[in-house]
């Protein structure tokens, strides 16, 4: 009897669950973000259900006997509403350059009820770049606050081709390779995004079993928790990339794709008309979905990426045969395009059934491909942005265009194909206030005027603010963070970075040093930041900031003294090119000292980071040694000329010290030789980058105490 009423009991729950979702669908993953990153408001949320409005995601917050509720309509829409509670109401926030997490004395109260509805189906993030340049050695606690963070700002669609390496192998097995050869095609893990987009294959390899293994339990995890917080992982489309070493096994027809970059032989196309084409799609997504599952929708993947050779290759026959594929194994299943250069082709385009086909603009910060392309011929698009190149040190970020731009495209006479905003960045460990402004235009229908956005921004990034922080962001919004219509790659660069030479106007190939902003009222602007510190002694967004900012403010005088390096030797005066020299290299070592204060500009936190990811030895060496190659000389080793060396410079403290300040020793010492009419053999920098890279250490931080900082600081913005 008991037993009978207690089955009666359960069937009463379900059919209540089943009318009343609001109690059923409590949002449990969205209650353990709170609980691991804010615990003393955790046991304070309720969560309830409410329908879309429209087919929009939307969330609605209010208070009530101290409890913060959160109604929405699905998991995503409820993280973003526990974001939004927390920055605009806690002033909290999560970032990749510190957390402003500490507990509020009262939980604040809503008056009312706030409601808020994204005008969009998509939030994206994330560039492939960004899996190889931020977080080639991410294990998953790491991968586990970059979800977090992305759900708190509503981010619902991510690029996450993470353990493609076991998909790669067990296809190739089963086409007759070894694992030898298998391992030939596959990179090391700080190249792997340069592989998914078919610029090269094995560099930085082999990995190991282990490694393969590791990745694959990684990337389950990364699926389940997206599962969870209803985000959609965009995984790797099988789209024609095979090994340069299929034509040696099978008669297959190719297109030979060339060099890329720094001399890489890139991957040959499979022409899909070719009947292995069929057969190796069949196998590769069979191995997906052994691997993470059938319910996949969303698929990466660029044919011809940054060049390539589609000679004799249809096009759109082409593109319609990989898209049918991806049909046939995953049905409904979306085909995600970057937006970049002239990619994806018209030709392309032609060959798709566009409302299964979602365009990524990614550089929405320089151009409007968008416009002048007529939306892609009528595809649903993202309008993101770059903003930062290799994970390269430099404020930068046209806040302005980002909500202008925006704006512009969603009452353009394309405004019917804007699916969505996203963040594009290579590398996302700076910047933290572009990331924030561009995810949160997610969920803005008008207009946003960032300089009343910043006054919320400052709150929540700090957890307060005063008059000089106040007019210290006016001042960057007109300099650093100012909207000019001037072309530029990514941040200016730094000089101390910059491999020496008589007319550096670049640090990598494709950068800029030139400052598109006045550099005496940045200066100022910091120096009202730095006056603001008394109220923010212990808040750790707030000092990583000042560093950040004093570090543009020296870079930007290292400037200066280069180019009185660069008149005396043209003077051929030795006395001054001395003492210009002398202070080119004591500017490098303050910079040092400087960025020693903070992890986050810490060469020590990748490089230990790289080890600890590795599991066995050999995945530990390699790793290290992925990781120093990746930001100097990048690759390949037997190219001295390679246009790809410093494309991922980093202007942090042990970096500085060793590799750069080397560098400029030689330099000095081989001008001053020039000078003096003595024969000296000039420098041969890609050996020093080679050897440097093959060094075990791991350059441990020495920070400076709090009282040396300040002093340091006081003395770089005399």
């Amino acid at each position: 009897m008991n037993c009978l009423k207690g089955k009666k009991y359960i069937l009463l729950c379900i059919i209540v669950a089943w009318l009343n979702p609001a109690k059923a669908q409590v949002y449990q993953a969205v209650k353990e973000i709170a609980a691991r990153r804010t615990p003393w408001l955790a046991s304070s949320l309720t969560f309830s259900s409410i329908p879309a409005q429209d087919g929009k995601d939307v969330f609605e917050l209010s208070t009530e006997n101290n409890k913060v509720k959160i109604a929405a309509s699905n998991a995503n829409a409820a993280a973003e509403g526990l974001g939004w509670y927390l920055k605009y109401y806690c002033k909290r926030s999560l970032s990749h350059l510190g957390d402003n997490l500490e507990p509020v004395k009262t939980l604040p109260q809503i008056a009312g009820k706030v409601k808020v509805v994204s005008p969009y189906p998509y939030r994206y993030a994330l560039n492939y770049c960004t899996i190889s340049y931020s977080m080639s050695f991410y294990k998953w606690k790491d991968w586990e606050r970059e979800l977090d963070w992305m759900a708190l700002n509503g981010v619902n669609l991510i690029l996450a081709p993470v353990g493609m390496e076991a998909v790669w192998q067990n296809t190739l097995k089963k086409i007759g390779y070894s694992d030898e050869e298998t391992k030939a095609f596959i990179p090391g893990p700080a190249f792997d995004a340069w592989w998914l987009m078919g610029n090269l294959e094995g560099w930085g390899g082999p990995v190991s079993q282990t490694l393969i293994n590791q990745q694959v339990k990684l990337e389950q995890q990364i699926i389940k928790r997206m599962k969870d917080l209803k985000i959609e992982p965009v995984m790797q489309g099988f789209y024609g990339m095979v090994p340069t070493s299929l034509k040696n096994k099978m008669k297959v027809t190719v297109a030979d794709q060339g060099k890329w970059a720094g001399g890489f032989t890139r991957p040959d196309f499979l022409v899909p008309t070719d009947p292995a084409f069929e057969k190796i799609a069949d196998i590769y997504y069979a191995e997906m979905k052994k691997l993470y599952g059938a319910g996949l929708q969303f698929f990466g993947g660029d044919p011809f990426h940054e060049g390539g050779n589609s000679k004799g290759v249809d096009v759109g026959a082409a593109a319609t045969a990989i898209q049918k594929r991806m049909q046939q194994h995953f049905p409904g299943s979306t085909w995600v395009l970057q937006g970049w250069q002239s990619n994806p082709s018209a030709a392309l385009l032609s060959g798709l059934d566009k409302k299964k086909t979602l365009v990524i603009e990614l550089f929405g910060e320089n151009t409007n491909n968008w416009e002048k392309r007529k939306a892609y011929d009528g595809t649903p698009f993202v309008w993101s942005n770059v903003s930062n190149f290799g994970e390269k040190n430099g404020l930068y970020g046209k806040l302005q265009r980002f909500s202008d731009e925006v704006n512009r495209a969603k009452s353009s006479a394309y405004g019917q194909f804007l699916a969505g905003v996203g963040i594009i960045p290579e590398g996302i460990n700076n910047n933290p206030v572009a990331y924030d402004l561009m995810l949160e235009l997610g969920w803005h229908r008008d207009l946003v005027k960032v300089n009343d956005w910043i006054k919320g921004y400052q709150d929540y990034r700090y957890g307060k603010s005063n008059t000089k922080l106040n007019e210290a962001w006016q001042l960057l919004l007109e300099t650093a963070y100012s909207s000019p219509e001037i072309y530029q790659e990514g941040p200016s660069e730094s000089i101390f970075c910059a491999r020496p030479g008589m007319a550096i106007k670049t640090v990598s190939s494709w950068g800029t040093r030139k400052r598109n902003y006045d550099p005496e009222r940045f200066a100022e602007a910091v120096k009202l930041f730095v006056a603001a510190g008394a109220d923010f002694k212990s808040v750790e967004t707030y000092q990583t900031d000042k560093i950040d900012f004093v570090r543009q403010v020296l870079a930007n005088k290292g400037d200066i003294t280069y180019q009185k390096m660069i008149s005396a030797i043209a003077a051929k005066d030795a006395v001054v090119f001395k003492k210009e020299s002398a202070r080119f290299e004591e500017l490098i070592l303050q910079q040092d000292s400087l960025l020693s204060a903070s992890k986050y500009f810490s060469l020590n936190r990748w490089l230990q980071q790289s080890i600890d990811f590795g599991k066995t030895p050999e995945d530990k060496a390699n790793a290290l040694k992925n990781a120093k190659t990746q930001i100097t000389y990048w690759g390949p080793d037997n190219n001295p000329k390679t246009d790809l060396r410093d494309y991922a410079h980093k202007e942090w403290a042990g970096l500085l010290k060793s590799l750069y300040l080397s560098r400029w020793q030689a330099f000095t010492a081989d001008q001053l030789a020039k000078i003096n009419g003595e024969q000296h053999e000039s420098p041969d920098y890609f050996a020093m980058e080679l050897a440097w890279t093959q060094k075990p250490d791991l350059y441990e931080l020495k920070p400076l105490t709090a009282g040396q900082l300040d002093q340091l600081i006081e003395q770089i913005l005399k």
